[in-house]
């Protein structure tokens, strides 16, 4: 995937692993199911409008608290292309490159960017754009090798792909 175009769900500082899935739905491990609760804490209606490529928006600390892989599986597996925050919970951040979901810190287009707005991201460069304002920003890119995990759906589809 070397670009994302979507609508932006946003949200503030401290989303923890928590409200993303809460621990209630934790008993299985089916992605589609984890997908059907994400955010249902926070919000309502996330499940109901969003779609596939849309973007997700966070301040700081997008995804603290417990270490667990169903935060970002409910988000990727959701529809979100990638999400965009100030900063990530390195164990989130690790995870969500683990199983594929593309992640990037941009603390000027967080500020800038509103709910609702249309955002594209060119992963290789790192360019963030809002569609609704036409203003760009310069996103943290990945190294060559995370793209590639990113790209084969995650860390297994990497390794898999490297033993063909």
């Amino acid at each position: 995937m070397e670009k994302a175009r979507g609508t932006v769900h946003k949200y503030g500082d401290n989303v923890d692993t928590d409200v993303i899935i809460p621990a209630r739905y934790l008993n299985t491990a089916d992605p589609k199911e984890l997908a059907s609760h994400c955010m249902e804490d926070i919000d309502r209606e996330f499940v109901n409008k969003v779609h596939s490529g849309d973007i997700m928006v966070a301040d700081k600390n997008f995804g603290c608290g417990s270490s667990r892989e169903h935060a970002p599986i409910a988000i990727k597996e959701s529809g979100i292309a990638c999400v965009i925050a100030e900063t990530f919970a390195r164990i989130f951040y690790r995870n969500s490159i683990n199983i594929g979901l593309a992640i990037i810190e941009c603390p000027e287009a967080v500020r800038e960017i509103s709910d609702g707005d249309t955002v594209s991201v060119d992963f290789d460069s790192g360019m963030i754009t809002d569609e609704t304002t036409g203003k760009s920003w310069k996103g943290q890119s990945f190294p060559p090798f995370m793209q590639k995990i990113i790209d084969c759906g995650g860390l297994i589809g990497y390794i898999n792909h490297e033993a063909d």
